[in-house]
């Protein structure tokens, strides 16, 4: 993978997460596995857009395009694909996954993948972001969901124990999504899902449409 040089100004647009760079690898892993081979993919919520450009590199059959509900965000999307250039990258749009009508304009794609999302937002936002990924997504295409959840409606770890309370302290309607919930929502709208442990004790979920 090329690098641009790292400009001054470009490095102060270009931020970074601890936690995208920690989990970068096991996601890569879990793609090499799941992720099609051709297509249109579109990853909601690139936060830093740290990660998209790897997921491009690792996958040049795919055409990626990273989105944000955060204008700021889009900056240092954009930053990063300068610094790691890619010919199938897309330049990022904005996208508002829990608003009702985004997949009319994210058609037919090939895969989905959201990174530490869900519980960030609120249930009914859930609902809105699986029912709008189904309908983006054409037959056989994947939706990959990362991130932290409730097993059997308990956190399973004091560290997210700590952190699903201080979510919903902050807004309550927030806070972590029972994987078994969300798996049920997309089995019944006929998507074949596969549940994995990911590094600490995250989870990747990896839905395929019929």
């Amino acid at each position: 993978m090329s690098r641009a040089p790292d400009l001054p100004e470009a490095s102060g647009l270009r931020r970074s997460a601890l936690a995208a760079e920690r989990n970068l690898a096991p996601i890569l892993a879990v793609l090499a596995r799941h992720a099609p081979k051709s297509g249109n993919a579109l990853e909601i919520a690139s936060g830093t857009g740290q990660q998209i450009t790897a997921f491009a590199a690792a996958h040049p059959g795919l055409i990626w395009q990273g989105s944000d509900f955060d204008p700021a965000n889009l900056q240092t999307i954009e930053a990063w694909a300068a610094y790691a250039p890619a010919p199938n990258l897309l330049p990022p749009v904005r996208l508002d996954a829990a608003q009702t009508g985004w997949s009319r304009d994210h058609a037919r794609l090939s895969l989905i993948l959201t990174v530490n999302l869900t519980h960030l937002i609120p249930a009914t936002a859930v609902l809105t972001l699986l029912r709008e990924a189904a309908l983006a997504l054409r037959s056989g295409g994947v939706f990959m969901i990362y991130g932290p959840f409730l097993r059997e409606g308990r956190a399973t770890s004091a560290g997210d124990l700590e952190f699903d309370a201080n979510l919903r302290a902050r807004d309550p309607a927030t806070g972590y999504k029972d994987i078994d919930w969300i798996k049920t929502q997309l089995e019944a709208v006929g998507f074949g899902v596969v549940v994995e442990d990911m590094p600490a004790n995250n989870l990747m979920l990896t839905a395929r449409k019929p």
